[in-house]
C-alpha cells in the first residue's frame, strides 16, 4: 500500500505557508512526514521529533530520555559510534539532538544531494542502535560529569529547583538530566525497553526544510523506518502547578532568585497573552523589570522574565541575580512591578511587545533548521503546521484587557520560588504571596 497524503485542514498538501509549500504525509506505519521546501537553498534541514521527553518518565526511568539521547549516536547495528560521525562530517554536515520536557529531537543539516544519507543514519540510530555496554558506561560517566557541572553551576541549578518546586514530585518537575544515581542504574535493557515503548511511530514527526524533494523524503523514511513501532505510546500524567519554595543558603557572590506562577499552556486560549505579558515584564531592556529593577534603581546585575508553555500547563518566571545587600530591597520591588501590570498596560510597550514576536517568528523563517523545528513541534502539539501569518492574528488579537486580565489572575495565584546563594534578607513565599495580593488589592 502506497503512503498517503495526510489530510490535514485548514492546511492541505502542497498549499503554501510563509510563501512555500508544504506538504505532509503519514506513513502506514503512523510515522508523519512534513515538508516545507526553499528551493533557494542548496541545503536540507531534516530530523525526527518525538513526543517523548523527560515528563513521560516514570520515576525510577529519571534522566534516561536524555542518555538515550546520547546513546543514539554511539553505535548500531550497520554503523560504529565512529561511523557515525563521519558518515555525516565526510560530506560536510553536522548532526545533533536535544532533549526537552516534551519531546526528544535528532537532525541533521547537510547539502541537498546528501537527502538519503541523512535519512538513513536518522533512521539507523532510531531503530538498530545496539546500546554496547561499553559505550554505555562510557556515557554514564560523561552525563555523571555533566550532572555534576549543573550542580555546581548556580545559574543552572536555580532553574532546576524553580521546576521543581512548581511542580514538586510529578515528572515535569524533576530535571532533564537525571540524577547521579539513576543515570548509573540504567542497563541495555532499560534503554531498550524505553525506546520500544516511546519511539513509537504515531508520535513521530519527520521534518525536513529546504531544498526538499518530498516524495523522494517519503519514499527514503518508509524504507529507513520499516522497523519502528507501530504501537500508540503510553500517554503522560496530566501535570499541574503546585508551587512552593526550594531555598539553598550558599556562600556565593550573588544570589540566584526565581520566582513565578501558574500560566497558560500551549494549547490554551491565552497562550499569546502569555508570552507578551512576560515579553512586557521582563524581555529586553525596555522591559518593565529592566528599566526599574536595573536602570532606576541598579538592585541587580540581570533580570528577566519568560513563558514556558507545556502541554497542559505552563510557567511565567522571573529570574534576578543581585548581591546580598540589595535582596531585601529587590523582591518588592519585583512584586510592586507584578501588581501594576495587573492594573494597567500602555497602548506603546503593547506593540513593542507585539513586534518582538513578530520580529522572533520572522527571523525565524530564515533558519531551515528552525523551520523544521517548528514544523514539527507544531505537528505534535496541534495535529498541524500554523503559518506565520495565522500565530501573527492571534498575536495581533491581545488586548490590553487580556493582558491585565490574565496577569490579575495568574499573580493572585499559588507561586514557586527558588533561591540559590546568600539568601537569609529573602523574604519567604508566604511573605511575597501576601505582599502581592495587598498590592493586588490596592492596585484594583
Amino acid at each position: 500500500m502506497q503512503p498517503e497524503p495526510l489530510p490535514i485542514t485548514p492546511i492541505q498538501a502542497g498549499a503554501l505557508v510563509d510563501g512555500t509549500e508544504v506538504r505532509l504525509t503519514r506513513l502506514d506505519s503512523g510515522l508523519t512526514i512534513a515538508t516545507q521546501a526553499m528551493p533557494h537553498l542548496e541545503s536540507v534541514a531534516l530530523g525526527v521529533w518525538i513526543g517523548t521527553g523527560s515528563r513521560n518518565e516514570k520515576a525510577s526511568e529519571h534522566g534516561i530520555s536524555h542518555l538515550l539521547e546520547h546513546m543514539a549516536f554511539k553505535g548500531t547495528k550497520n554503523r560504529s559510534a565512529r561511523d557515525i560521525a563521519e558518515a555525516i562530517e565526510a560530506v560536510g554536515g553536522e548532526v545533533n539532538a536535544a532533549t526537552s520536557v516534551d519531546n526528544t529531537a535528532y537532525y541533521v543539516r547537510l547539502l541537498k544531494d546528501d537527502t538519503a544519507l541523512g535519512i538513513d543514519v536518522l533512521g539507523d540510530i532510531l531503530t538498530h542502535s545496539v546500546f554496547d555496554p561499553e559505550e554505555l558506561e562510557r556515557e554514564r560517566h560523561v552525563i555523571v560529569q555533566e550532572i555534576g557541572a549543573a550542580l555546581d553551576t548556580p545559574e543552572d541549578r536555580v532553574f532546576d529547583n524553580f521546576q521543581s518546586a512548581a511542580y514538586g514530585d510529578q515528572p515535569i518537575g524533576r530535571s532533564i538530566l537525571g540524577t547521579i544515581e539513576s543515570i548509573r542504574s540504567f542497563d541495555r535493557e532499560t534503554l531498550h525497553d524505553f525506546l520500544r515503548n516511546h519511539y513509537c511511530a504515531p508520535q513521530m514527526v519527520l521534518a525536513a526544510a529546504g531544498h526538499v524533494d518530498h516524495d523522494e523524503i517519503v519514499k527514503l523514511a518508509d524504507n529507513a523506518f520499516a522497523d519502528i513501532a507501530q504501537k500508540p505510546p503510553p500517554s503522560a500524567d496530566r501535570a499541574r502547578f503546585a508551587g512552593g519554595e526550594i531555598l539553598e543558603e550558599k556562600a556565593l557572590q550573588e544570589a540566584q532568585i526565581l520566582i513565578g506562577f501558574d500560566a497558560p499552556a500551549l494549547r490554551d486560549p491565552d497562550h499569546y497573552a502569555g508570552r507578551i505579558l512576560a515579553t512586557v515584564l521582563g524581555d529586553g531592556m525596555a522591559s518593565r523589570l529592566f528599566q526599574e529593577v536595573r536602570e532606576a534603581r541598579g538592585l541587580c546585575y540581570s533580570i528577566s522574565a519568560f513563558h514556558w508553555p507545556f502541554e497542559e500547563t505552563g510557567l511565567i518566571g522571573i529570574h534576578a541575580a543581585t548581591g546580598e545587600d540589595d535582596l531585601a530591597e529587590l523582591m518588592p520591588v519585583i512584586v510592586t512591578e507584578l501588581a501594576k501590570l495587573a492594573d494597567k498596560i500602555e497602548a506603546g510597550e503593547l506593540e513593542r511587545a507585539k513586534a518582538q514576536l513578530r520580529a522572533t517568528l520572522l527571523m525565524a523563517l530564515e533558519s531551515p533548521v528552525a523551520r523544521a523545528g517548528q514544523m514539527a513541534r507544531h505537528m505534535l502539539i496541534y495535529g498541524r503546521p500554523l503559518s506565520v501569518a495565522e500565530i501573527v492574528e492571534k498575536v495581533e488579537a491581545v488586548t490590553a484587557a487580556d493582558i491585565t486580565g490574565l496577569a490579575g489572575r495568574i499573580f493572585g495565584g499559588p507561586s514557586a520560588l527558588a533561591a540559590i546563594g546568600p539568601i537569609a534578607p529573602l523574604p519567604d513565599i508566604g511573605d511575597i504571596t501576601s505582599q502581592l495580593a495587598g498590592n493586588l488589592g490596592s492596585q484594583g
